[in-house]
């Protein structure tokens, strides 16, 4: 017995020494791909030397004497820090990525085939002018220069995933840059699949009026000005439906669910509005959060002067952010730019499709897709004359698209000569907002709200191409109508001069949070379907706070976790509910929900993570829109899975008959909406005992309403996911100005999955007092200290200093890259 103990301890000790070794070993590979900062290397490809000095947030500022050797530097310096991620979006829009990851991300492969982006972005190379084409080649060169740096020093293959994936690496070329922003054009697009449900809504519901309550117009003038003293009252601000898309569960997904697409807050203000006489700016971008954030910091040093802010791995630009006259945002400006056409197929030769002028022959070719471990497969991609034929499969097109028909997309991204990045250059050295706004002309997709203060004065402008329609349009572009007909087709695009603009308000400040900017009727319309008319009403309340305002206090609108949408409804749905019931004893179903009714009725509406009532106040609302809309929707009612302000506002002022809604129909007797309110409540708190248990006064909002910084490819891994991913307890939530877009989804349906990955708030009176933060860390590589160090700044609202001071930077550097032409 002791020498079978003796052989087990033996045993046991070597396997945890094998497990050191192993670990150790596995620890020095993968550390072989981290970037040295410190480093002087000879690279094809530059005019001069290069140097990129990291401060003390890994901010690398990018010293060169012309602008394609600091492109050149951008490059190389997105390849040592993002590379695993630049080349898995240019798989992504290539539609190659399961030649990585097999059969789990065929669907997504197939639909960027067909939507044939990386094509159209070859295309649209020689569509730039030459300062952007300078830029793509020596980008590319930058990048090509990390990765045959990498070959040659064994480096790990350059990023720890592409250790365990193996997957062969080719060279950058300009076209990818381009690939990239058409990602982010798909990544923010609404329109679409919004079509789609409207469609089939109309099918389901009989009554027009109800289809107005579910998916409802945005009423008002809209505007970008903020009013000196606006009038609030509860319920006036109004939510537009977003987006819906299939797919959308695996963090791969290119895909967005509904309410998941473009989503931004900017604002600006003049100097009579500013303590310091000058000029501010916030902007912070919202897209999904993932591990590393999709935004990178980098300063650049141009010819014309020094530039700083946000840039996106693989695209050289900064995409937002300032230079030494003018700052910039961006949010996403909900332009319609994506009809979807119903193509009838020619009975007698399926090849062909109807069009104006009769029977025409589909454009056709065949593409390939490898599969990781399974067959390759072909596909049969089709164009017609409104754009590529999207199979039943995408979007939920089978449930909308007749027999013998197809379904056809037109989409201003899909341009071949798409000069978009041109526009950016432009912008990103636009001495003003005249100056910026012209070079917005070339701005093709995604459409984008531009806000501007140079030193003086403030702008916005809406940058991007809009489709011109024709006023006999038979479904307004709001739903697929016929391909074959002429007054559905679109008739180009608008001219660039009646895209909306706004210059110097009255009242001093410009702001918008996707909220409508402008009244059109169709077609000059803008879009019916607009981002927020929720956070536009915080932000005018915060902004009409002070008469004059700091970077200070744009940042802490940044970070406002108030919630005008909780006041607003909440007033309307638990007004009689405060005042109703007898009194309860401790313990029984009726004491827990009075319980809960006096905690909401003493809370403002702030969405603190350190608070039960956020939690009580989101649980109540998302049962309550599943007991409205389930027994109508069927199925449907998956696409609603978040409140929507507007339509319970409807219901609960029975506008139009609308509290309809609140009557089941499988029941003899009509229940009144006071009544589906108490039973949503119920189940809410039978569902946070069943889920948190204890008492409702110990919830807490932040530990459901985790930020969800995931890895995408290996976020799910057990072992893996536990060290790439970042998780933080959050305040904020789905309407609040920090906001904090829940999943939805069941395990975790107040998980936060998608916000602002950026912030940035500029002082052009004193630029140096500017700040920006992204989400993560400026590294993509989980053993790197820079992989989450901003993480935690991120959460508490907490900021880097963004200067153009090479002192500042070189004070507290954590290293200094020297790149030198060959030769020298």
């Amino acid at each position: 017995m002791v020498r079978v103990l003796v052989w087990l301890f033996r045993i046991a000790v070597a396997l945890i020494v094998l497990a050191v070794v192993g670990a150790a070993g596995a620890y020095l590979f993968l550390s072989r791909s981290l970037p040295d900062y410190d480093a002087r290397l000879e690279v094809q490809g530059l005019s001069a030397q290069v140097e990129i000095v990291r401060d003390s947030a890994n901010v690398p500022h990018v010293f060169a004497e012309s602008d394609a050797d600091a492109f050149f530097g951008l490059g190389y310096a997105h390849a040592q820090d993002r590379l695993w991620q630049m080349l898995l979006l240019r798989r992504t829009v290539q539609g190659r990525m399961s030649e990585v990851f097999g059969a789990r991300t065929l669907g997504f492969d197939r639909l960027f085939r067909r939507l044939d982006l990386y094509r159209l972005a070859q295309e649209s190379v020689d569509a730039q002018d030459e300062d952007a084409r300078e830029a793509l080649r020596a980008y590319a060169a930058g990048v090509n220069a990390r990765l045959a740096e990498i070959n040659e020093r064994a480096l790990g293959r350059g990023a720890p995933e592409l250790a365990l994936f193996n997957m062969a690496i080719a060279p950058w070329r300009p076209a990818d840059s381009l690939a990239v922003l058409k990602l982010l054009a798909v990544q923010l697009a609404v329109h679409l699949p919004e079509e789609v449900l409207h469609a089939r809504l109309s099918a389901k519901l009989d009554d027009a009026d109800r289809l107005a309550d579910i998916m409802p117009p945005v009423p008002g003038e809209g505007g970008a000005e903020i009013p000196q003293f606006a009038r609030h009252s509860p319920g006036s601000a109004r939510p537009a439906p977003l987006a819906s898309a299939s797919g959308t569960g695996d963090p791969l997904s290119p895909l967005r669910g509904r309410g998941f697409g473009g989503a931004s807050n900017a604002w600006a203000a003049g100097p009579e509005r500013t303590v310091s006489g000058g000029t501010l700016l916030a902007n912070d971008p919202h897209l999904r959060l993932s591990a590393p954030s999709i935004w990178y910091l980098a300063r650049l040093e141009l010819e014309s002067g020094g530039v700083i802010g946000g840039t996106v791995p693989g695209v050289p630009a900064i995409v937002l952010g300032r230079n030494e006259r003018l700052a910039w945002g961006l949010t996403y400006a909900y332009v319609d730019d994506q009809d979807l056409h119903i193509e009838r197929l020619n009975p007698d030769s399926p090849g062909e499709y109807l069009t104006p002028d009769g029977y025409k022959p589909f454009e056709v070719r065949r593409s390939i897709i490898s599969v990781r471990g399974g067959e390759p497969q072909t596909l049969t991609l089709r164009w017609t004359e409104n754009g590529p034929v999207l199979p039943a499969e995408h979007y939920n097109l089978g449930a909308v698209t007749p027999p013998g028909h197809v379904m056809s997309l037109s989409w201003t991204a899909l341009a071949p000569d798409d000069t978009t990045l041109s526009a950016g250059m432009r912008i990103m050295r636009a001495g003003s907002v005249r100056e910026a706004i012209a070079a917005g002309r070339l701005f093709v997709a995604p459409a984008q709200n531009l806000m501007l203060a140079d030193r003086e004065n403030i702008a916005m402008k809406v940058v991007g191409a809009i489709p011109r329609r024709d006023p006999a349009h038979r479904t307004l572009g709001r739903a697929p109508s016929e391909g074959w007909r002429s007054e559905n087709r679109w008739r180009g695009v608008a001219d660039y001069a009646q895209n909306p603009e706004f210059h110097t308000p009255q009242s001093g400040i410009l702001g918008n949070t996707n909220n409508k900017t402008v009244e059109r009727p169709f077609p000059s319309h803008v879009t019916f379907s607009w981002g927020d008319t929720q956070r536009i009403s915080r932000l005018e309340e915060l902004m009409e706070r002070n008469p004059v305002h700091t970077a200070e206090t744009f940042a802490d609108a940044q970070i406002d976790t108030v919630s005008y949408t909780a006041r607003s409804l909440l007033s309307l749905i638990a007004r009689r509910s405060w005042f109703a019931g007898q009194a309860a004893q401790e313990g029984t179903p009726q004491r827990r929900r009075q319980k809960a009714l006096e905690m909401l009725g003493e809370w403002n509406g702030e969405m603190s993570e350190h608070r039960p009532e956020p939690l009580i106040y989101a649980a109540w609302m998302r049962a309550l829109m599943k007991r409205l809309v389930q027994d109508e929707l069927g199925r449907l009612s998956d696409s609603f899975r978040h409140v929507e302000p507007l339509f319970v506002e409807r219901v609960y002022r029975d506008v139009n008959g609308a509290s309809a809604w609140c009557d089941v129909k499988g029941t003899v007797d009509r229940e009144t909406c006071e009544q589906i309110a108490t039973a949503a409540l119920d189940d809410a708190l039978l569902w946070l005992d069943e889920t948190y248990g204890g008492r409702i006064e110990s919830l807490r909002w932040g530990d459901a309403h985790m930020a969800a910084h995931d890895h995408q490819a290996l976020g799910r891994a057990p072992v893996l996911g536990f060290l790439l991913n970042i998780r933080q307890s959050t305040s904020g939530g789905d309407n609040t100005l920090m906001r904090g877009r829940t999943s939805g989804r069941e395990p975790e349906p107040f998980l936060n999955v998608h916000g602002a990955g950026y912030r940035g708030v500029y002082d052009l009176a004193d630029p140096n007092a500017s700040r920006f933060v992204i989400s993560t860390g400026q590294s993509g590589h989980f053993l790197s200290d820079h992989y989450d160090d901003m993480a935690q700044l991120w959460r508490r609202g907490d900021y880097v200093t963004m200067s153009l001071d090479p002192a500042l930077a070189r004070a507290a550097a954590v290293g200094v890259t020297v790149l030198d032409p060959v030769g020298e």
